[in-house]
């Protein structure tokens, strides 16, 4: 009976460990893969509303410049950030499990369990969705960093961490018109070797 206990805690800690885990140590990148011209980088937050746009942007700007390449990838938050984002995931793992096999941890410290334990082991169920979800809502906003910030050639051509707006369509439009007007003036101008 304890061997089943322990295996349904190891899966379930582990089950939720996959879920929320966050791939901190590497950037996801969406790329373009056919375009040989300038580079045209979106550094984003991960939410799905700063996602979707730069789908929508990615898609037209690839219709109207099908020579430029585009890659998005996650900006990411400070270090300080990522670590307390990475400790609530692993704190949250730890108090469900504690929750689930009845240990006060109070006790080990000599401490009398505060009502708020003593509530959640009574009410295991609601207490390991409330420690999950606010964990994960403050876990959230620890990863969240607003931006949309865009690069050409390396080049900064927006901040939606300066400007606090994405641009629109037309605006990014313009941007780019105006950039490739001028490399396109700066090459004519450079000197040409033989």
């Amino acid at each position: 009976h304890r061997w089943l206990r322990f295996s349904l805690l190891f899966l379930g800690v582990f089950s939720l460990y996959c879920a929320t885990s966050a791939d901190n140590s590497g950037v996801k990148k969406m790329k373009m893969q056919f375009a040989t011209g300038p580079l045209l980088k979106f550094q984003i937050c991960s939410y799905a509303q700063s996602c979707r746009v730069f789908e929508e942007y990615m898609q037209a700007l690839n219709q109207r410049y099908p020579d430029i390449r585009i890659e998005g990838e996650n900006y990411l938050p400070m270090p300080l950030y990522r670590h307390i984002a990475t400790f609530l995931s692993t704190f949250k793992l730890v108090v469900i499990g504690l929750i689930i096999i009845g240990k006060d941890p109070f006790a080990l410290l000599g401490m009398q369990a505060p009502g708020v334990w003593t509530w959640g082991q009574e009410n295991k169920i609601y207490a390991c969705m409330m420690v999950f979800f606010f964990s994960n809502m403050i876990e959230n906003q620890m990863m969240s960093t607003g931006a949309f910030e865009i690069t050409l050639n390396d080049v900064p051509v927006w901040s939606k961490l300066e400007s606090g707006q994405l641009p629109s369509m037309q605006q990014l439009v313009q941007i780019l018109e105006n950039e490739m007007k001028m490399n396109v003036h700066m090459d004519t101008l450079s000197p040409h070797r033989s």
